[in-house]
């Protein structure tokens, strides 16, 4: 990888083939193509979540950040609230805001397209607290 992030001021592009496989949460996957490995950020993350058809991520929350969703591909629902009571519909073109300690679980409710998330986070690294037992158990 000839990321040159070592280098102050330099711009950073980050190919398919360098993206960093960052975590499986449940059946999301999600690669990063800004990060601190990857280019040096010290305050912003963005990567690519992708949640396969008919499954969801563990619900979780992030500690230390706020994020940032654009769905890029697909439909489903986003479940949020104290007890992911809240269950709002989404679809390509839509912005999601997440606030810091919001739980949230995004559901891909297509039997037949990936539900494709691009997320920012303010922090380059996430402190994320997953909840086994809150949210959707059946994907």
């Amino acid at each position: 990888m000839e990321h040159k992030h070592d280098q102050e001021n330099a711009i950073v592009i980050t190919r398919p083939s360098q993206r960093e496989v960052e975590i499986n949460s449940g059946a999301m996957s999600r690669l990063a193509g800004v990060s601190e490995i990857l280019t040096g950020s010290t305050g912003i993350h963005m990567a690519i979540a992708t949640v396969p058809p008919g499954r969801c991520s563990i619900a979780h929350y992030h500690v230390n950040c706020e994020s940032a969703l654009y769905v890029a591909e697909g439909r489903g629902s986003f479940l949020s609230g104290e007890g992911l009571e809240i269950e709002q519909e989404i679809e390509k073109g839509d912005f999601i805001y997440v606030p810091s300690q919001a739980n949230h679980q995004p559901v891909n409710s297509s039997s037949t397209e990936n539900l494709v998330l691009i997320v920012a986070r303010n922090a380059p690294i996430e402190i994320v607290v997953e909840l086994e037992n809150l949210g959707r158990k059946d994907c």
